[in-house]
C-alpha cells in the first residue's frame, strides 16, 4: 500500500547474511512515520510484546523472521529452542504467532546447523510473500461481497462500520477487513468508513483512520459506544472486521468491544462479516468463549493517553484517578451464531462452515458422521 505516494510493507529484511529486518513502528503513528530495524530475536520479541508490530498475521511473520534472526547468530538446537520460547510468551491470544513459529521449527529442525541461517531466512520469505498473497485473496473475496451489497442498496454509498486495525497495517500488505475495502475503493464503488477509535490504544483512530486517509478512501472516526446508534438509524450497511483468533465452530476472538458490536448488529438486522487468514484458525480449539486464552495488558493503557498538544509536542496524560484500580482485557469473542459470515482466501462460508473452505482439516471420521468436533490438530 502506498504512504504520501510511496508503496510501503509493513516488514522486510535485508538478506541472510549481513542487515537487520526493518519493521513500521506502528507505536509512533500517527503522529510520525519511523521505521525501526530489528537485529535479533530479542529485538522481534519486544517489538511484538510492545507492539511495533501488531495484528495477528503481521505478528505471526515478525516471530518468523525473529527466529531467522536467532539462526543468523547461533543455529544451535537450543537456541532454536530457546528463541521460539522467547516469541511465544510474547502475546498469548493470536494464534498466528504458535502458526508461524511452529511451521518455522518444523522446517529447521531436520537440517544440520550449516544450512538453518539460510533456510531460516527463505523460510520467512516465504510466508512474508504467502501473507500478501492471501491478503490480496481475502480482498478479492470480499470485494465481491461488498459490489452485491453495494447493488442491493441500489447503488448508493456504502457505510462500512470496522473495529480495531484489520488493514494493511495488521499484516505485510493489504489487510484482511480492509482490504476488500481498498479494493472497492480503487474499483470506483462509492463507499464511506466508520472507524472506532478502539480504546484503550485506540488502533481505529490512530492507524485505521491513518492509512484509510493516506489512500484516500472516505471514513469518519466515531467513539467506541457510538456504533449502536448509527445501526439503530440506518447508518451502518455492513460491519467488517477481522480476527485474532479463529475456533474450528466459527468463534471469533478480536479486539475488546468487538461482541459490542456483534450485539448491536444482530438486533439491527446490519449483516455482521468477519475477515480472515486460515492461519488465523485454530483448529485444536471448539468453544471460543471457554478456550481461547484472553490477553490482559498493563494498567497504563487504559489509565494513560499520549497525543499531540497544541504547541506540536508529545504529551502522556494520566485519565484515571490515580487509587482505582484497572483492568485491562484486550479481547473478546464473539460466537458464531452472531457472524453473518466469513471472508477468507479461500472464499466465504457461514461462520460454521469453515471445514467446507479447509476440508484438510476434517478427519474421514468427520466425513462420516463424527460432527466437527472430530476435526483434526494441524
Amino acid at each position: 500500500m502506498k504512504v504520501d505516494g510511496k508503496s510501503w510493507r509493513t516488514i522486510w529484511g535485508a538478506d541472510e547474511n549481513r542487515g537487520g529486518v526493518e519493521i513500521i513502528d506502528q507505536t509512533a503513528l500517527p503522529h510520525a512515520f519511523r521505521t525501526v530495524t530489528l537485529e535479533t530475536v530479542a529485538d522481534a520479541a519486544r517489538a511484538i510484546k510492545t507492539m511495533q508490530v501488531r495484528g495477528a498475521p503481521l505478528i505471526g511473520v515478525t516471530a518468523a523472521y525473529g527466529l531467522a534472526l536467532a539462526m543468523r547468530e547461533d543455529p544451535s538446537d537450543a537456541n532454536l529452542h530457546q528463541g521460539s520460547a522467547l516469541l511465544l510468551a510474547t502475546r498469548p491470544t493470536a494464534v498466528n504467532l504458535r502458526w508461524a513459529v511452529e511451521r518455522m521449527n518444523a522446517h529447521l529442525a531436520p537440517l544440520s546447523s550449516a544450512e538453518r541461517a539460510g533456510a531460516a531466512w527463505q523460510q520467512a520469505a516465504v510466508l512474508w510473500a504467502e501473507d500478501i498473497a492471501i491478503n490480496q485473496a481475502i480482498g478479492q473475496a470480499g470485494l465481491g461481497l461488498l459490489r452485491s451489497l453495494w447493488e442491493a442498496k441500489g447503488c448508493r454509498p456504502l457505510d462500512i462500520l470496522t473495529h480495531c486495525n484489520a488493514g494493511w497495517l495488521a499484516t505485510v500488505d493489504w489487510g484482511t477487513a480492509l482490504a476488500p475495502v481498498y479494493m472497492a475503493h480503487d474499483a470506483g464503488l462509492p463507499l464511506h468508513v466508520w472507524v472506532d477509535e478502539t480504546r484503550p490504544r485506540n488502533q481505529g483512530a490512530s492507524l485505521t483512520a491513518w492509512e484509510l486517509g493516506r489512500h484516500g478512501v472516505p471514513h469518519t472516526v466515531i467513539v467506541d459506544n457510538a456504533g449502536g446508534h448509527l445501526m439503530q438509524h440506518g447508518r451502518v450497511d455492513l460491519c467488517l472486521v477481522g480476527s485474532d483468533r479463529t475456533t474450528r465452530r466459527g468463534d471469533v476472538c478480536n479486539k475488546i468491544g468487538t461482541y459490542l458490536k456483534a450485539l448491536a448488529a444482530h438486533d439491527n438486522g446490519v449483516p455482521f462479516y468477519v475477515a480472515l487468514p486460515g492461519s488465523t484458525i485454530d483448529w485444536t480449539l471448539s468453544d471460543g468463549i471457554a478456550e481461547i486464552p484472553i490477553e490482559q495488558r498493563g494498567a497504563e493503557e487504559i489509565s494513560h493517553m499520549t497525543g499531540r498538544t497544541g504547541e506540536g509536542t508529545l504529551a502522556t496524560i494520566t485519565l484515571t484517578p490515580p487509587t482505582s484500580a484497572v483492568a485491562n482485557y484486550a479481547f473478546d469473542v464473539t460466537p458464531a451464531r452472531l457472524v453473518t459470515g466469513l471472508i477468507t482466501e479461500r472464499g466465504l462460508c457461514p461462520a460454521s462452515g469453515l471445514s467446507t473452505l479447509f476440508p484438510e482439516h476434517v478427519s474421514p471420521q468427520a466425513h462420516q458422521g463424527g460432527g466437527a468436533d472430530k476435526e483434526q490438530k494441524p
